[in-house]
């Protein structure tokens, strides 16, 4: 069974929107599209590429697969060739207009393809925005482990990683570092449910 890795760059108040360029994805009058690129560091470039540098197919949503589809393909580099050799699994109503390849679609039932892409064995998936996908993986247990790029800004509005639709759960925080940006680098591994307690009752 393929593991699923989810990667995000996320604002303090967890937004994921444009992260990349003001053309990115404007939905919502968004209008901060770039918020990370001020804060471009080696370090964090270098966490993104580690975290390519096995073999990897991709899962995305219809939206990020077509902002990837008209930049990538004119990039040169070992990232690129990486990204482009990949198999790109979409969560897409318009699977005939699928050109950036290799290439499946998910099928009309996004869970069913999603649990039977993962079943399948091959290469890890990789999970780049996608905002609408994102909670469909999580809320099934899908997803193997979340690497969070948590920049230090506040965002106000935006597509959030985590809606108010999550699923109360738990994960475990795997490993952490901070880049010269003040970028930190968290990886976590979904472990369960969400416990309560209370700090006026003694533990049972």
């Amino acid at each position: 069974m393929r593991k699923i890795r989810i990667i995000e760059h996320i604002s303090l108040d967890g937004v994921i929107q444009a992260p990349g360029g003001p053309d990115e994805d404007d939905d919502g009058d968004f209008t901060h599209g770039g918020w990370i690129v001020p804060h471009s560091d080696p370090g964090v470039g270098e966490a993104i590429n580690a975290a390519h540098t096995k073999s990897f197919d991709l899962l995305l949503g219809r939206r990020t697969y077509d902002i990837w589809a008209g930049y990538w393909p004119k990039q040169n580099g070992p990232m690129a060739d990486s990204l482009n050799a990949a198999t790109k699994y979409v969560a897409t109503h318009r699977p005939e207009s699928l050109g950036w390849g290799p290439v499946e679609d998910l099928g009309a039932d996004i869970v069913e393809g999603l649990r039977r892409t993962k079943s399948k064995d091959g290469a890890d998936l990789i999970v780049w925005g996608s905002s609408t996908l994102t909670p469909v993986l999580l809320g099934y247990g899908l997803v193997d482990e979340v690497v969070l790029l948590v920049y230090p800004v506040l965002l106000g509005t935006g597509k959030r990683f985590f809606g108010d639709d999550a699923e109360p759960r738990e994960l475990a925080l795997v490993s952490t570092r901070a880049a010269a940006s003040g970028v930190l680098m968290n990886t976590y591994r979904p472990v369960g449910s969400l416990r309560t307690g209370s700090f006026t009752k003694p533990p049972v």
